[in-house]
């Protein structure tokens, strides 16, 4: 899967998280690694808002001071995660890391560029970046791992 957007407002960088996690329930997927790369203000918890919304999910912020942040949904649970103050391993293993990855559900991560080539297998990449053309434009490309 290699899919390409650009997004003109945050209402449309919400559309384009809510489309591709219908695209992984209308495959079945139960789970999913879902890794955000951007900078400061891209949108990165926009686009987690649109992803959870489509299992039911609101009240989406950045988990910025508790790295991890837990939402029930109706069909899936969402994992979100901040990696922005991850330093080594010992951090990851500190807040579960790989037990969230193991765990049915959707695990989405900002600033997964903090884990280094160690993204778990089947990763999903979402880079977003800001375009010319307007603040909220934004381009986003979502890959799947050895594509």
């Amino acid at each position: 899967m290699k899919m390409l957007y650009t997004t003109e407002d945050t209402a449309d960088t919400e559309r384009v998280g809510r489309e591709l996690a219908r695209e992984l329930d209308e495959r079945g997927l139960s789970r999913a690694f879902i890794a955000l790369e951007g900078d400061v203000g891209v949108g990165k918890t926009v686009f987690t808002r649109g992803f959870a919304s489509y299992f039911g999910i609101h009240g989406i912020k950045s988990p910025t001071y508790t790295i991890v942040n837990e939402h029930r949904g109706s069909g899936a649970d969402i994992y979100h995660f901040d990696l922005y103050r991850i330093v080594d391993d010992d951090d990851l293993y500190s807040i579960g890391f790989d037990e969230y990855v193991e765990r049915s559900g959707f695990c989405l991560a900002e600033w997964s560029e903090r884990l280094g080539g160690e993204l778990p297998p089947g990763a999903i990449r979402v880079k977003i970046s800001k375009t010319d053309g307007g603040d909220d434009k934004r381009n986003i490309e979502i890959t799947e791992s050895g594509e």
